[in-house]
């Protein structure tokens, strides 16, 4: 199959993170596949891809969120007019910009039809980003989503059924070895925390990191050498004035200047070793389409603290995990201390291990691969063919 696969960013978001792995994995099984991301900045997708790769150019300034959204659906579509989309046999969204793009082509005929993956869906103000949004899944003619919690919601709140699909975690390269990476990391970053809790996502609502920091600055009291560190957060939302607030309640707080670390991305190639440098993973998230950095967190040997919430809840055994209130600082650093416990680290480990065992990208592929020959099947599909694969 000849396979377009579609994300918002060549950042290592976790959407981003599941298109690339997905499609190197389709081209492993011998499918043809090309991803396709933004990249207004022409510094290239986050790592090498092991598939073809399209970047989409465009201007890096593009005003407000929703003219930035505006921008890079108009980018795509002048992209899509320099290529011939009408000789893939499937075109797949990972994101709301791209599906809008796709739409556009449905609704001029240049392709039969495409499918879009939702692995949340956000809440907005803005009465465009919302219509995007709601565009992008509604003229979809196969939804997927990688949770029963978010399927569940599309189904309940939406009147949109999907099929279920998984996510993956690459146990070759996320391992709890040693690297030979890992103290150069270490003392590259200024990792001198003891212990280190980490927490990957940047610093916005979603991820709850104010609720992480008021948890952090209780843990102190009990570990006062203890360092947060938090990477990642290479959003394509306007998270300004949360920002502004977890700064505020930073300086509030009166820790040592080294207490709290703020990486923001880290090179794709020190993951490995920043997870084996943490102590624990913090990730109270308040709203999750999976986590995926979860398993990546789990596969190298790292415990792990998450929200008594779905996803987690879904895919998480009860032992594999500290789980916690996220509204609930107090709790959140009470489950830090269990995930520190050496008592209880051993279990923690053992049981993620065997989590990380039941998500391979390789079933993942087979498992988008026998939808895709369905949907080339019988283009457009039905409403019938949705429900028929929703369980």
């Amino acid at each position: 199959m000849r396979i377009a696969m579609l994300t918002h960013s060549v950042n290592p978001r976790g959407g981003v993170v599941h298109a690339l792995q997905l499609a190197e994995s389709l081209q492993a099984m011998g499918q043809d596949v090309t991803l396709f991301a933004p990249d207004a900045r022409g510094k290239g997708l986050f790592r090498p891809a092991a598939c073809h790769f399209q970047p989409v150019p465009g201007p890096a300034q593009c005003g407000d969120v929703a003219g930035m959204v505006r921008q890079r659906i108009d980018d795509y579509l002048r992209c899509f007019a320099q290529r011939d989309m009408g000789r893939f046999d499937i075109c797949h969204a990972q994101d709301s910009i791209s599906a809008n793009a796709l739409a556009t082509l449905a609704e001029r005929g240049v392709i039969g039809g495409y499918v879009r993956t939702v692995h949340h869906l956000d809440q907005f103000d803005d009465a465009r980003l919302h219509a995007w949004q709601e565009r992008g899944y509604r003229e979809a003619d196969l939804v997927l989503c990688v949770s029963r919690t978010w399927q569940d919601i599309l189904l309940r709140e939406h009147g949109v059924r999907s099929a279920l699909v998984s996510n993956g975690v690459d146990t070759l390269r996320y391992t709890a070895e040693p690297g030979p990476r890992d103290q150069a990391l270490r003392h590259a970053l200024g990792l001198t925390g003891a212990p280190l809790l980490l927490a990957v996502g940047g610093v916005e609502p979603r991820k709850n990191t104010l609720g992480i920091l008021q948890a952090f600055v209780r843990l102190r009291r009990v570990y006062p050498q203890a360092q947060l560190v938090i990477a990642g957060g290479a959003s394509v939302l306007d998270h300004a004035h949360y920002q502004q607030a977890f700064q505020a309640e930073l300086e509030a707080a009166a820790l040592p200047a080294d207490a709290v670390r703020i990486l923001g991305q880290v090179a794709d190639a020190d993951m490995p070793s920043l997870f084996r440098c943490a102590d624990v993973l913090v990730f109270p998230s308040l709203r999750e389409g999976f986590g995926l950095v979860v398993l990546e967190a789990m596969a190298s040997g790292v415990p792990v603290v998450v929200s008594r919430i779905a996803p987690f809840t879904e895919y998480l055994d009860g032992d594999c995990c500290a789980w916690v209130d996220p509204t609930d600082p107090a709790s959140v650093a009470a489950g830090i201390a269990h995930a520190l416990d050496p008592a209880a680290r051993p279990s923690l480990i053992a049981a993620g291990r065997e989590v990380c065992a039941r998500f391979a990208w390789q079933r993942s592929a087979r498992r988008h691969a026998g939808l895709y020959a369905d949907f080339i099947s019988c283009p457009p599909l039905a409403a019938s063919f949705q429900e028929e694969h929703h369980a």
